[in-house]
């Protein structure tokens, strides 16, 4: 290389440098889940995640170096579990987590209490709300939070990558004939969702008909007559281990329940359903193939 080249490379990689550095220090701005305007002077360097999806949506966008404290039960990926644990769903230790010095706080406004959320808000720090309502809003969730830790190719190519995937599964089931579907979030009290909720939104792209869809609480608790009288061709129900234990315990009275009777119900592990991240596609998979077998009359397998 001539001392010409040479001059123009080592110039060219200076200004590289400085413009990162630039970026690292510049002010960032997007909206949360729920549309509030979050800013923050420069991308943020530590981070504090207050629920296991959020903590997963961090590192799928990159920001897994930056995440100082998380929630019990945030252990995916592996390296989740080193991270410090500030609180769970019972309490929270403010001490610590003030002594980590964050400067973004990832939280799940109906995942922790009223009462935790008072108190994170004593501490005037900045706030990400992370709910997606929809499938195609956790695409959306990894670019805006991208945009915050300054990590935003990477959470682009995340954002991508999950929206090709999510693409496959709707085009390929989601017009297939509807099945009427109960889906048990909880069997004591017994729980379900309406189509507002993302699980509902799972149902509709795996061509399901949500029995209890149009209720107007997110989270309804329904009574078993009221089950029944819905008359769903499929049951589906996450599970510790994407087993069913105790789940089916309510409907094992009723030999005529169609779900149990032509067993057609769908067990998913909680992991790959209830949380709202990428691998909330593995439990679409489960449902829609589920689903599929469903309608040609073959019984549901669950896996050993």
């Amino acid at each position: 290389m001539g001392v010409k080249k040479a001059l123009h490379w080592l110039l060219g990689v200076s200004a590289w440098a400085l413009a990162q550095g630039v970026l690292a220090q510049a002010p960032v701005s997007t909206t949360d889940d729920d549309g509030r305007i979050v800013s923050l002077p420069r991308p943020a360097q530590r981070i504090i995640s207050f629920a296991p999806h959020a903590t997963e949506l961090i590192f799928a966008a990159g920001g897994g170096a930056q995440l100082v404290g998380t929630m019990r039960y945030s252990d995916y990926p592996e390296a989740a579990k080193a991270v410090p644990i500030v609180g769970d769903a019972h309490g929270l230790d403010l001490e610590r987590i003030a002594s980590l010095q964050p400067d973004l706080l990832v939280i799940w406004p109906h995942g922790n209490s009223a009462a935790q959320l008072e108190r994170l808000r004593a501490l005037k720090l900045p706030m990400f709300h992370s709910e997606p309502h929809s499938l195609a809003q956790i695409g959306d969730t990894l670019r805006r939070l991208g945009v915050l830790m300054g990590t935003a190719s990477t959470a682009t190519k995340a954002a991508q990558a999950y929206e090709a995937e999510l693409l496959a599964l709707r085009a390929r089931y989601s017009q297939r004939p509807p099945v009427a579907v109960f889906y048990q979030i909880w069997h004591q009290p017994l729980l379900t969702v309406n189509d507002q909720h993302v699980i509902g939104d799972v149902l509709r792209l795996c061509g399901g008909r949500n029995v209890f869809g149009q209720q107007p609480v997110l989270v309804p608790q329904v009574s078993v007559e009221a089950v029944l009288a819905a008359l769903p061709q499929a049951l589906a129900t996450s599970t510790g281990e994407g087993k069913l234990d105790e789940a089916l315990a309510p409907w094992r009275h009723f030999k005529h329940f169609a779900p149990l009777a032509k067993q057609a119900v769908i067990a998913v592990h909680g992991d790959y359903i209830s949380r709202h991240s990428p691998r909330i596609l593995v439990g679409a998979r489960r449902i829609c193939e589920g689903l599929e077998l469903v309608r040609q009359g073959q019984p549901v397998k669950q896996a050993p």
